[in-house]
């Protein structure tokens, strides 16, 4: 918790997306900030409302004054909820309290003279809010997603669900570049299940997918591309119309853009920018970022009510792919048989009395089980390296790996590629998992997901494998109807498959053996076909070293150093700089301050500063 002190301004944001706090003392640097999730006054109860602010003050107890702004405040008996509130946790102290809105376009106050300023705010909500020299202020839109929102990263997603994937696919059969992002990114196998998934999304979860349907229309995704010219027209036109209701039709505005979506994704900006000169002559028009956090909105507010000894200074190439086809009952005749019980399945002799070992015993057993699972996966060096081959030819030809599984095995084909991004700074695109039941099997047993082989076969056609892709069935019995189905339509597609399994004793059907074998002999579980033990181990051992070789392959090793790694938080940014400084003796200081002109990346400051020499 950061010092208190009578010379401090707190300002207050809570935004459908997040709520933030910060703390900055009389020269206006910052002295602490504090983060909570959602906080859309609309979508708060007075509990909540409490807490939220309650775990605020606990950091902030006694601040010289307080800002606070939220979305959907809309009326003085909103302000009224939040004063009775405000007052009780900070007495006696002056409280500014107002919208979003507001809070924005004070935050970056950079407009001077005939300038009227009109922000255009678009993130999981939109709204665009006008102010003029005079103090006049208009607002347009802003009347959340059910009913406005225009231009917002939710409508920009629903429009997308509709028109860019769902329309295609009844009209024409097509399942283009914006479905399968959107399917990947919410681990879904199909289209049908969106009907389940968005009965219970949140507004902010449906909109985090604006990312993806951006990515398509920036790849070329014509219906993407389309539905994000009608958002961005709305959007303009929004704002167009705010600088129309204070008198400036024909006056000079700075249009100042904010929210995730204008922000992050700058192909969108750019749309929105050209849609609103076309309305308007391009002279008697100016764009801005909006350069700081509009938390300091907030801040400002506090300020202007606070004593005059606090006055500081101021301050985001697609490819075209075949249509899915029509989903058809596949016989079963290429999965694989056995003459035994897959030894996962098999008692094993050393463990049968389990149930009446001592703890330490039992711990002493399963040790010593596992101990024989480096030597098993060791057994199967030649097909493993075949198959890390394989995945980086695929990656560097501009393909994709594929896991594919059920239960416990899909589990850990979701784990390590959720793994590759944060530790290569992989596009989500590069390594998928598939589990057979969709998320909700992440979590929770989904009854007979892994006994249909359809539902495999349609998983890979949503998500386009082709000739250039790598399909890697994991099954621990090698024999998962849901694993088979999917490995038979990649095939039918020309990718690359493989199988881990732990059953060296398969047999498989006439010219459907995969590509790849990586028949795993761990033998019988300690508790009879539970997988998640030796099985499990050897399974996380195997994909373990297909994506950090396949990595280090791809140059995104140096020595033993993740130099693609993605600085997301403190400690990996303090690795970051650690990296970095082993390959290039440089000191920490210039490290960090090129690391942060290079959007911290790791291997853009490697080249910047050069590798010492050895």
């Amino acid at each position: 918790m950061a010092n208190p002190g009578s010379s401090t301004l707190l300002g207050i944001e809570g935004g459908g997306s997040h709520l933030v706090a910060l703390q900055v003392d009389a020269n206006g640097s910052l002295l602490a900030r504090h983060a909570s999730g959602p906080a859309n006054l609309r979508l708060l109860s007075d509990p909540d409302l409490r807490a939220r602010l309650t775990a605020v003050r606990d950091q902030f107890p006694n601040p010289s004054a307080v800002g606070i702004a939220f979305a959907g405040l809309r009326t003085a008996p909103d302000v009224d909820r939040v004063r009775s509130v405000a007052d009780v946790l900070w007495p006696g102290k002056s409280i500014w309290i107002g919208n979003d809105l507001e809070c924005a376009l004070a935050a970056d106050a950079t407009a001077e003279g005939k300038w009227t300023r009109v922000l255009v705010l678009s993130g999981t909500g939109a709204c665009c809010f006008g102010r003029d020299a005079s103090g006049r202020t208009a607002k347009v839109g802003g009347w959340g997603h059910w009913l406005g929102d225009r231009g917002s990263a939710f409508q920009l997603v629903q429009r997308a669900l509709r028109e860019a994937c769902l329309e295609p696919l009844d009209r024409s059969g097509a399942w283009g570049r914006c479905g399968q992002g959107i399917l990947r990114a919410l681990q879904l196998n199909e289209p049908e299940a969106l009907i389940d998934w968005v009965q219970s999304a949140e507004k902010s979860e449906i909109a985090a997918l604006a990312p993806e349907v951006v990515a398509a229309a920036s790849a070329g995704d014509r219906y993407a591309r389309s539905v994000m010219r009608s958002c961005a027209v709305d959007l303009a036109r929004d704002a167009v119309a705010c600088a129309a209701r204070l008198g400036c039709a024909c006056d000079s505005v700075e249009f100042v853009f904010a929210g995730g979506l204008l922000q992050n994704a700058p192909t969108y900006a750019a749309a929105v920018r050209h849609a609103i000169c076309e309305e308007r002559t391009p002279k008697q028009s100016r764009f801005v970022n909006l350069k700081r956090e509009t938390t300091w909105g907030a801040v400002e507010k506090a300020r202007s009510l606070s004593a005059p000894t606090l006055g500081g200074k101021d301050r985001a190439s697609g490819s075209t792919r075949s249509p899915v086809s029509s989903r058809t009952r596949q016989p079963n005749g290429f999965i694989p048989t056995s003459t035994s019980l897959p030894p996962t399945e098999q008692r094993n002799s050393r463990s049968v009395t389990l149930d009446q070992l001592s703890i330490e015993h039992g711990i002493d057993l399963m040790v010593s089980e596992e101990a024989g699972v480096a030597a098993a996966v060791g057994s199967q060096r030649t097909a493993i390296a075949k198959l890390v081959r394989h995945v980086v030819r695929a990656l560097k030809n501009g393909g994709r790996l594929f896991y594919i599984g059920a239960g416990t095995s899909g589990r850990l084909g979701v784990l390590d590629a959720s793994e590759c991004p944060p530790t290569f700074r992989t596009s989500p695109d590069w390594i998928q998992g598939i589990i057979a039941g969709g998320r909700r099997a992440l979590w929770s047993a989904v009854e007979g997901a892994e006994d249909d082989p359809d539902a495999g076969a349609a998983a890979i056609q949503f998500r386009d494998v082709c000739r250039k892709d790598v399909v890697v069935g994991i099954a621990a019995s090698g024999r998962t109807p849901f694993v088979w189905g999917a490995l038979e339509e990649a095939r039918r597609r020309g990718a690359t498959t493989a199988l881990v399994c732990c059953h060296p004793q398969l047999k498989f059907a006439r010219g459907h053996r995969p590509g790849v074998v990586i028949a795993l002999p761990t033998g019988p579980e300690v508790l009879t076909g539970s997988t998640r033990l030796k099985a499990g181990t050897a399974t996380k051992l195997v994909l373990n070293l297909v994506t950090t070789i396949a990595m280090v392959r791809m140059g995104k090793v140096i020595s033993n150093l993740m130099v693609d790694v993605n600085p997301s938080n403190v400690k990996l940014r303090d690795r970051a700089v650690r990296i970095v400084q082993e390959i290039t003796g440089r000191d920490s200081r210039i490290i960090r301050k090129t690391l942060e002109e290079q959007g911290w990346g790791v291997s853009s400051a490697i080249r910047v500063l050069g590798r010492k020499s050895e």
